[in-house]
Protein backbone atom coordinates (compact mmCIF):
# COMPACT_ATOMS: atom_id res chain seq x y z
CA UNK A 1 0.00 0.00 0.00
CA UNK A 2 1.52 3.49 -0.75
CA UNK A 3 0.06 6.91 0.17
CA UNK A 4 1.03 10.07 -0.44
CA UNK A 5 1.66 12.73 3.04
CA UNK A 6 0.14 15.62 3.54
CA UNK A 7 1.94 18.57 2.60
CA UNK A 8 2.30 19.11 6.65
CA UNK A 9 3.26 15.44 7.23
CA UNK A 10 6.03 16.26 4.27
CA UNK A 11 6.87 19.51 5.99
CA UNK A 12 7.71 17.79 9.02
CA UNK A 13 10.14 15.13 7.78
CA UNK A 14 11.76 17.69 5.44
CA UNK A 15 12.41 19.70 7.97
CA UNK A 16 14.56 18.02 10.42
CA UNK A 17 18.17 18.50 10.95
CA UNK A 18 21.16 17.04 13.25
CA UNK A 19 20.67 19.56 15.95
CA UNK A 20 17.05 19.31 15.18
CA UNK A 21 15.28 15.84 15.44
CA UNK A 22 11.68 16.79 14.73
CA UNK A 23 10.45 13.77 16.50
CA UNK A 24 8.01 13.70 19.40
CA UNK A 25 7.69 10.53 22.24
CA UNK A 26 6.22 10.16 25.83
CA UNK A 27 7.77 7.88 28.72
CA UNK A 28 5.37 5.95 31.13
CA UNK A 29 6.02 4.26 34.22
CA UNK A 30 3.63 1.00 35.25
CA UNK A 31 3.33 -0.79 38.53
CA UNK A 32 3.78 -4.26 38.06
CA UNK A 33 0.50 -6.38 38.86
CA UNK A 34 0.29 -8.06 41.64
CA UNK A 35 1.70 -11.81 41.68
CA UNK A 36 3.85 -10.78 38.41
CA UNK A 37 6.77 -12.84 37.87
CA UNK A 38 10.67 -11.95 37.99
CA UNK A 39 10.34 -12.33 33.71
CA UNK A 40 7.16 -10.47 33.39
CA UNK A 41 9.04 -7.20 31.86
CA UNK A 42 11.24 -9.99 29.20
CA UNK A 43 7.48 -11.41 28.52
CA UNK A 44 6.27 -8.12 27.69
CA UNK A 45 9.27 -7.26 25.70
CA UNK A 46 8.93 -10.01 23.52
CA UNK A 47 4.93 -10.01 23.27
CA UNK A 48 5.04 -6.42 22.02
CA UNK A 49 8.22 -7.36 19.83
CA UNK A 50 5.42 -9.40 17.85
CA UNK A 51 4.64 -6.27 15.85
CA UNK A 52 0.81 -8.04 15.84
CA UNK A 53 -0.13 -4.03 16.63
CA UNK A 54 1.48 -1.96 14.20
CA UNK A 55 -1.35 0.57 12.45
CA UNK A 56 0.13 2.60 9.45
CA UNK A 57 2.37 4.80 9.48
CA UNK A 58 4.15 2.67 11.63
CA UNK A 59 4.47 0.00 8.62
CA UNK A 60 6.10 1.99 6.49
CA UNK A 61 8.81 4.27 5.06
CA UNK A 62 8.87 7.86 3.67
CA UNK A 63 10.17 7.74 -0.23
CA UNK A 64 10.54 11.30 -1.90
CA UNK A 65 9.32 9.79 -5.02
CA UNK A 66 10.23 11.12 -8.57
CA UNK A 67 13.03 14.14 -8.72
CA UNK A 68 12.63 14.09 -4.84
CA UNK A 69 9.46 15.76 -5.63
CA UNK A 70 6.32 13.78 -3.76
CA UNK A 71 6.84 12.03 -0.35
CA UNK A 72 4.62 8.89 -0.01
CA UNK A 73 4.87 6.33 2.47
CA UNK A 74 5.79 2.78 1.10
CA UNK A 75 4.90 -0.36 3.10
CA UNK A 76 7.56 -2.72 4.55
CA UNK A 77 8.14 -5.34 7.24
CA UNK A 78 9.90 -3.23 10.57
CA UNK A 79 12.43 -5.12 12.06
CA UNK A 80 11.62 -6.04 15.49
CA UNK A 81 14.87 -6.09 17.15
CA UNK A 82 15.25 -2.52 15.76
CA UNK A 83 12.34 -1.35 16.72
CA UNK A 84 11.43 -2.79 19.99
CA UNK A 85 14.07 -2.56 22.69
CA UNK A 86 15.08 -3.68 25.90
CA UNK A 87 16.89 -1.89 28.26
CA UNK A 88 17.59 -2.03 32.39
CA UNK A 89 17.78 0.91 34.95
CA UNK A 90 20.95 -0.08 37.38
CA UNK A 91 18.62 -1.99 40.04
CA UNK A 92 17.15 -0.56 42.20
CA UNK A 93 16.80 2.33 39.43
CA UNK A 94 15.00 5.61 40.99
CA UNK A 95 13.46 7.85 39.07
CA UNK A 96 15.90 10.62 38.32
CA UNK A 97 17.86 7.82 36.66
CA UNK A 98 15.01 6.71 34.48
CA UNK A 99 14.60 10.38 33.29
CA UNK A 100 18.41 10.97 31.92
CA UNK A 101 17.91 7.40 30.41
CA UNK A 102 14.91 9.32 28.92
CA UNK A 103 16.66 12.41 27.82
CA UNK A 104 19.38 10.22 25.91
CA UNK A 105 16.82 8.11 24.16
CA UNK A 106 15.19 11.25 23.38
CA UNK A 107 18.26 13.29 21.96
CA UNK A 108 19.32 10.57 19.09
CA UNK A 109 17.02 10.76 15.99
CA UNK A 110 15.05 8.66 14.05
CA UNK A 111 16.83 6.68 11.50
CA UNK A 112 14.55 8.48 8.48
CA UNK A 113 15.51 5.51 6.11
CA UNK A 114 13.01 3.13 7.86
CA UNK A 115 10.01 3.73 9.72
CA UNK A 116 9.73 6.50 11.63
CA UNK A 117 9.56 5.11 15.15
CA UNK A 118 11.20 2.92 18.61
CA UNK A 119 9.56 1.54 21.63
CA UNK A 120 12.12 0.85 24.53
CA UNK A 121 10.53 -1.04 27.29
CA UNK A 122 12.72 -0.30 30.91
CA UNK A 123 12.65 -2.87 33.42
CA UNK A 124 14.56 -2.34 36.88
CA UNK A 125 12.80 0.59 38.32
CA UNK A 126 12.22 0.56 42.07
CA UNK A 127 9.08 0.46 43.82
CA UNK A 128 7.63 -2.68 41.55
CA UNK A 129 7.49 -0.43 38.68
CA UNK A 130 8.66 -0.33 35.11
CA UNK A 131 8.57 2.20 32.60
CA UNK A 132 7.90 2.20 28.90
CA UNK A 133 9.34 5.18 26.08
CA UNK A 134 7.89 5.36 22.96
CA UNK A 135 9.13 8.23 20.06
CA UNK A 136 7.73 8.77 16.58
CA UNK A 137 8.69 11.51 14.08
CA UNK A 138 6.47 14.23 13.49
CA UNK A 139 6.02 13.55 10.23
CA UNK A 140 4.21 10.41 11.17
CA UNK A 141 1.77 11.80 13.91
CA UNK A 142 1.11 14.42 15.56
CA UNK A 143 0.38 14.57 19.66
CA UNK A 144 -2.87 13.22 19.13
CA UNK A 145 -2.70 10.29 16.80
CA UNK A 146 0.18 9.33 19.61
CA UNK A 147 -2.42 8.78 22.36
CA UNK A 148 -4.41 7.12 20.11
CA UNK A 149 -2.04 4.83 18.89
CA UNK A 150 -1.16 4.39 22.02
CA UNK A 151 -4.27 3.61 23.92
CA UNK A 152 -4.73 1.06 21.45
CA UNK A 153 -2.14 -0.94 23.56
CA UNK A 154 -4.10 -0.24 26.92
CA UNK A 155 -7.43 -0.57 28.48
CA UNK A 156 -9.57 0.03 31.55
CA UNK A 157 -9.75 -3.91 32.59
CA UNK A 158 -6.14 -5.69 33.37
CA UNK A 159 -6.04 -7.15 29.39
CA UNK A 160 -2.86 -7.23 27.02
CA UNK A 161 -1.86 -6.33 24.24
CA UNK A 162 -4.02 -5.67 20.89
CA UNK A 163 -3.92 -3.56 17.69
CA UNK A 164 -4.55 -4.43 14.17
CA UNK A 165 -2.32 -7.00 12.21
CA UNK A 166 -0.23 -5.69 9.12
CA UNK A 167 -0.58 -5.85 5.42
CA UNK A 168 1.40 -7.53 2.42
CA UNK A 169 4.06 -4.88 0.92
CA UNK A 170 3.39 -3.09 -2.00
CA UNK A 171 3.80 -4.43 -5.74
CA UNK A 172 4.53 -2.01 -8.47
CA UNK A 173 1.40 -1.59 -9.93
CA UNK A 174 0.53 0.10 -6.36
CA UNK A 175 3.75 2.62 -6.62
CA UNK A 176 2.06 3.52 -10.36
CA UNK A 177 -1.17 4.48 -8.38
CA UNK A 178 0.71 6.48 -5.88
CA UNK A 179 2.41 8.37 -9.17
CA UNK A 180 -0.99 9.10 -10.37
CA UNK A 181 -2.67 10.22 -7.32
CA UNK A 182 0.46 12.48 -7.17
CA UNK A 183 -1.09 14.41 -10.51
CA UNK A 184 -4.53 14.74 -8.57
CA UNK A 185 -2.91 16.12 -5.68
CA UNK A 186 -1.27 18.82 -7.86
CA UNK A 187 -4.24 19.82 -9.58
CA UNK A 188 -5.96 19.79 -5.82
CA UNK A 189 -3.65 22.52 -5.12
CA UNK A 190 -4.27 24.63 -7.82
CA UNK A 191 -8.19 24.32 -6.68
CA UNK A 192 -7.47 25.29 -2.80
CA UNK A 193 -5.95 28.64 -4.13
CA UNK A 194 -9.14 30.31 -3.44
CA UNK A 195 -8.52 28.94 0.31
CA UNK A 196 -5.20 31.26 0.06
CA UNK A 197 -7.41 34.01 -0.41
CA UNK A 198 -9.63 33.35 2.39
CA UNK A 199 -6.54 32.74 4.62
CA UNK A 200 -4.99 36.07 3.59
CA UNK A 201 -8.36 37.93 4.57
CA UNK A 202 -8.74 36.15 8.04
CA UNK A 203 -5.03 36.85 8.86
CA UNK A 204 -6.13 40.10 8.05
CA UNK A 205 -9.04 40.36 10.53
CA UNK A 206 -7.31 38.31 13.14
CA UNK A 207 -4.45 41.81 13.28
CA UNK A 208 -7.39 44.12 14.05
CA UNK A 209 -8.61 44.77 17.81
CA UNK A 210 -7.86 43.86 21.23
CA UNK A 211 -6.70 40.55 22.05
CA UNK A 212 -4.93 39.80 18.87
CA UNK A 213 -3.19 36.70 18.55
CA UNK A 214 -1.70 37.86 15.63
CA UNK A 215 -0.64 40.89 16.99
CA UNK A 216 0.84 39.27 19.98
CA UNK A 217 2.65 37.26 17.83
CA UNK A 218 4.53 40.45 16.18
CA UNK A 219 5.59 41.73 19.52
CA UNK A 220 7.10 38.53 20.54
CA UNK A 221 10.57 39.34 22.46
CA UNK A 222 13.51 37.49 22.09
CA UNK A 223 14.79 35.34 25.16
CA UNK A 224 17.17 32.78 26.56
CA UNK A 225 14.43 30.40 25.04
CA UNK A 226 15.21 31.50 21.26
CA UNK A 227 18.28 30.59 20.42
CA UNK A 228 19.93 27.82 18.26
CA UNK A 229 19.91 24.35 20.12
CA UNK A 230 22.27 21.55 20.29
CA UNK A 231 20.97 17.70 20.04
CA UNK A 232 20.88 17.28 23.62
CA UNK A 233 18.13 17.45 25.07
CA UNK A 234 16.60 17.76 29.14
CA UNK A 235 13.40 16.73 30.38
CA UNK A 236 11.41 18.18 33.19
CA UNK A 237 7.96 17.46 34.50
CA UNK A 238 5.04 18.99 36.97
CA UNK A 239 2.01 17.25 38.31
CA UNK A 240 -0.73 19.44 38.62
CA UNK A 241 -4.16 18.43 40.54
CA UNK A 242 -7.12 18.73 37.48
CA UNK A 243 -9.71 19.60 40.37
CA UNK A 244 -7.72 23.34 41.89
CA UNK A 245 -7.11 24.00 38.30
CA UNK A 246 -11.19 23.35 37.71
CA UNK A 247 -12.05 25.47 41.23
CA UNK A 248 -9.75 28.16 39.99
CA UNK A 249 -11.78 28.43 36.29
CA UNK A 250 -14.94 28.05 37.77
CA UNK A 251 -14.15 30.92 40.11
CA UNK A 252 -12.45 33.48 37.27
CA UNK A 253 -15.02 32.15 34.12
CA UNK A 254 -11.79 31.05 32.71
CA UNK A 255 -11.14 27.18 31.54
CA UNK A 256 -8.64 25.29 33.13
CA UNK A 257 -5.96 25.33 29.70
CA UNK A 258 -5.87 28.97 30.27
CA UNK A 259 -4.81 28.51 34.40
CA UNK A 260 -2.13 26.16 33.02
CA UNK A 261 -0.87 28.77 30.60
CA UNK A 262 -1.30 31.01 33.97
CA UNK A 263 0.52 28.98 35.56
CA UNK A 264 3.12 28.02 33.10
CA UNK A 265 3.42 32.15 32.64
CA UNK A 266 4.26 32.52 36.92
CA UNK A 267 6.78 29.77 35.95
CA UNK A 268 8.80 31.62 33.05
CA UNK A 269 8.08 35.05 34.90
CA UNK A 270 10.33 34.23 37.86
CA UNK A 271 12.84 31.82 35.74
CA UNK A 272 13.51 34.38 33.83
CA UNK A 273 13.64 37.27 36.50
CA UNK A 274 16.06 35.55 38.49
CA UNK A 275 18.31 35.79 35.68
CA UNK A 276 17.49 39.24 34.94
CA UNK A 277 16.75 38.62 31.51
CA UNK A 278 12.82 39.09 31.54
CA UNK A 279 11.88 41.10 28.72
CA UNK A 280 9.81 44.00 29.21
CA UNK A 281 7.50 42.68 26.76
CA UNK A 282 5.01 39.82 27.65
CA UNK A 283 6.30 36.27 25.82
CA UNK A 284 4.37 34.39 24.20
CA UNK A 285 3.07 30.51 23.58
CA UNK A 286 2.45 28.81 20.44
CA UNK A 287 -0.95 27.24 21.47
CA UNK A 288 -1.69 24.17 18.92
CA UNK A 289 -5.33 23.19 18.61
CA UNK A 290 -6.26 19.49 17.56
CA UNK A 291 -9.08 19.83 14.18
CA UNK A 292 -11.13 17.44 12.78
CA UNK A 293 -9.74 14.99 11.14
CA UNK A 294 -10.20 12.02 8.44
CA UNK A 295 -8.59 8.72 8.44
CA UNK A 296 -6.06 9.76 6.08
CA UNK A 297 -4.77 12.52 7.78
CA UNK A 298 -1.86 12.26 10.55
CA UNK A 299 -0.49 16.21 11.31
CA UNK A 300 -4.23 17.78 12.06
CA UNK A 301 -3.59 20.81 14.61
CA UNK A 302 -3.78 24.64 14.15
CA UNK A 303 -2.86 27.21 16.41
CA UNK A 304 -2.59 30.72 17.49
CA UNK A 305 0.36 32.56 19.71
CA UNK A 306 -1.29 33.73 22.78
CA UNK A 307 0.48 36.32 25.17
CA UNK A 308 1.38 34.93 28.28
CA UNK A 309 1.41 38.26 30.71
CA UNK A 310 4.69 38.05 32.06
CA UNK A 311 4.82 41.25 31.93
CA UNK A 312 1.73 41.49 34.44
CA UNK A 313 2.31 40.80 38.29
CA UNK A 314 -1.09 40.23 39.35
CA UNK A 315 -1.68 36.21 38.64
CA UNK A 316 -5.75 37.19 38.29
CA UNK A 317 -5.33 39.82 35.88
CA UNK A 318 -2.98 37.77 33.97
CA UNK A 319 -5.28 35.00 34.03
CA UNK A 320 -7.68 36.91 32.07
CA UNK A 321 -5.51 38.49 29.83
CA UNK A 322 -4.82 35.25 28.84
CA UNK A 323 -8.53 33.95 28.79
CA UNK A 324 -9.71 37.05 26.08
CA UNK A 325 -6.54 36.00 23.67
CA UNK A 326 -7.66 32.20 23.73
CA UNK A 327 -11.07 32.93 23.45
CA UNK A 328 -10.95 34.83 20.83
CA UNK A 329 -7.93 32.60 19.06
CA UNK A 330 -10.25 29.57 19.29
CA UNK A 331 -13.26 31.14 17.48
CA UNK A 332 -11.22 32.34 14.79
CA UNK A 333 -9.79 29.08 13.73
CA UNK A 334 -13.60 27.74 13.91
CA UNK A 335 -14.79 29.93 10.82
CA UNK A 336 -11.69 28.99 8.78
CA UNK A 337 -12.77 26.08 6.45
CA UNK A 338 -10.84 22.82 6.34
CA UNK A 339 -8.41 23.94 3.16
CA UNK A 340 -7.77 27.30 4.57
CA UNK A 341 -6.78 25.41 8.20
CA UNK A 342 -4.50 22.95 6.39
CA UNK A 343 -2.92 26.47 4.95
CA UNK A 344 -2.94 28.14 8.36
CA UNK A 345 -1.24 24.95 9.62
CA UNK A 346 1.86 25.24 7.17
CA UNK A 347 2.36 28.90 7.40
CA UNK A 348 2.37 28.41 11.29
CA UNK A 349 5.26 25.96 10.56
CA UNK A 350 6.88 28.27 8.31
CA UNK A 351 8.48 29.98 11.92
CA UNK A 352 9.69 26.69 12.86
CA UNK A 353 11.14 26.12 8.93
CA UNK A 354 12.67 29.38 9.02
CA UNK A 355 14.24 28.75 12.23
CA UNK A 356 16.35 25.80 10.98
CA UNK A 357 18.00 27.84 8.52
CA UNK A 358 18.41 31.71 10.08
CA UNK A 359 18.23 31.62 13.46
CA UNK A 360 19.13 35.48 14.07
CA UNK A 361 15.00 35.87 12.68
CA UNK A 362 13.15 37.75 15.10
CA UNK A 363 10.90 34.86 17.18
CA UNK A 364 7.21 35.03 16.11
CA UNK A 365 6.55 33.26 19.66
CA UNK A 366 8.84 31.86 22.55
CA UNK A 367 7.70 28.34 23.37
CA UNK A 368 5.04 25.82 22.63
CA UNK A 369 2.36 24.62 24.99
CA UNK A 370 0.19 21.30 23.79
CA UNK A 371 -2.39 19.90 25.41
CA UNK A 372 -3.56 16.20 24.94
CA UNK A 373 -6.09 14.30 26.92
CA UNK A 374 -5.45 10.71 27.74
CA UNK A 375 -8.31 8.94 30.00
CA UNK A 376 -10.40 9.88 33.02
CA UNK A 377 -10.37 6.01 34.13
CA UNK A 378 -7.23 3.98 35.01
CA UNK A 379 -5.19 2.48 32.09
CA UNK A 380 -3.63 -0.98 32.45
CA UNK A 381 -0.82 -2.49 29.50
CA UNK A 382 -0.74 -6.75 30.15
CA UNK A 383 -2.27 -6.26 34.08
CA UNK A 384 0.30 -3.66 35.38
CA UNK A 385 -1.54 -0.40 35.69
CA UNK A 386 -0.54 3.50 34.13
CA UNK A 387 0.88 5.22 36.71
CA UNK A 388 1.87 8.57 34.73
CA UNK A 389 2.44 9.48 31.38
CA UNK A 390 5.25 12.34 30.83
CA UNK A 391 4.73 13.74 27.10
CA UNK A 392 8.03 14.29 25.44
CA UNK A 393 8.05 17.43 21.80
CA UNK A 394 10.38 18.28 19.96
CA UNK A 395 12.79 21.19 19.81
CA UNK A 396 14.38 23.44 16.48
CA UNK A 397 16.52 26.16 15.90
CA UNK A 398 15.42 29.62 17.62
CA UNK A 399 12.97 27.56 20.01
CA UNK A 400 14.51 25.57 22.37
CA UNK A 401 11.74 25.29 25.01
CA UNK A 402 8.67 23.20 24.21
CA UNK A 403 5.91 22.51 26.64
CA UNK A 404 3.51 19.50 26.43
CA UNK A 405 0.43 18.55 28.90
CA UNK A 406 -1.45 15.19 29.54
CA UNK A 407 -4.23 14.77 31.26
CA UNK A 408 -5.12 11.05 32.80
CA UNK A 409 -7.22 10.22 35.93
CA UNK A 410 -7.54 13.68 38.32
CA UNK A 411 -3.93 14.57 37.00
CA UNK A 412 -2.70 16.56 34.63
CA UNK A 413 1.20 16.39 33.56
CA UNK A 414 3.22 18.78 32.17
CA UNK A 415 6.07 17.78 29.97
CA UNK A 416 8.43 20.41 30.25
CA UNK A 417 11.65 19.63 27.13
CA UNK A 418 14.68 22.27 27.06
CA UNK A 419 18.03 22.36 24.75
CA UNK A 420 20.45 21.19 27.38
CA UNK A 421 23.44 23.48 26.38
CA UNK A 422 21.20 26.70 26.13
CA UNK A 423 18.45 26.60 29.21
CA UNK A 424 19.96 25.65 32.56
CA UNK A 425 18.15 24.31 35.39
CA UNK A 426 15.23 23.19 33.70
CA UNK A 427 13.86 21.66 36.59
CA UNK A 428 13.58 24.58 37.73
CA UNK A 429 10.34 25.47 35.47
CA UNK A 430 8.47 22.14 36.80
CA UNK A 431 8.95 23.49 40.62
CA UNK A 432 7.91 27.07 39.69
CA UNK A 433 4.93 26.39 37.85
CA UNK A 434 3.35 24.57 40.90
CA UNK A 435 4.45 27.64 42.97
CA UNK A 436 2.54 29.76 40.17
CA UNK A 437 -0.18 27.62 40.42
CA UNK A 438 -0.23 28.05 44.33
CA UNK A 439 -0.29 32.17 43.75
CA UNK A 440 -2.92 31.55 41.12
CA UNK A 441 -5.37 29.88 43.89
CA UNK A 442 -4.84 32.39 46.54
CA UNK A 443 -5.34 35.26 44.09
CA UNK A 444 -8.37 33.68 42.93
CA UNK A 445 -10.17 33.40 46.23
Amino acid sequence: MVKLLSPVDSMFVRMETSRAPLHIGCGAIFELPEGAGPGFVRDLHQAFAQLDWVPFPYDSVVDHGPANALSRWVKTRPDPSYHVRLSALPSPGNDAQLGQLIERLHSNPLDLSKPLWEAHVIEGLEGNRFAFYFKAHHGATDGLGAMRTIKQWLSTDPNGLGGPGGEDAPDKKELEKADRAAIRVARGIVSSLGATGEMAGKVLEMAMGANSAVLGALRTPRTPFNKRVTRNRRIAKAELDLGRMRAIAKATDTTVNDVVLTALAGSVRRYLAEQEQLPKRSLTASVPVGIDRDEETINAAAGFVCPLGTDIEDPVERLRRINAVTSRGKKELVALSPSALQQFTLAGLLPIAFSQKVVTAPPLFNFVVSNLVLSKEPLYLAGAKLVSMVPVSFLSDGYGLNVTLIGYGDKVTLGFVGCRDTIPHLQRLAIYTHDALDDLEKAAG
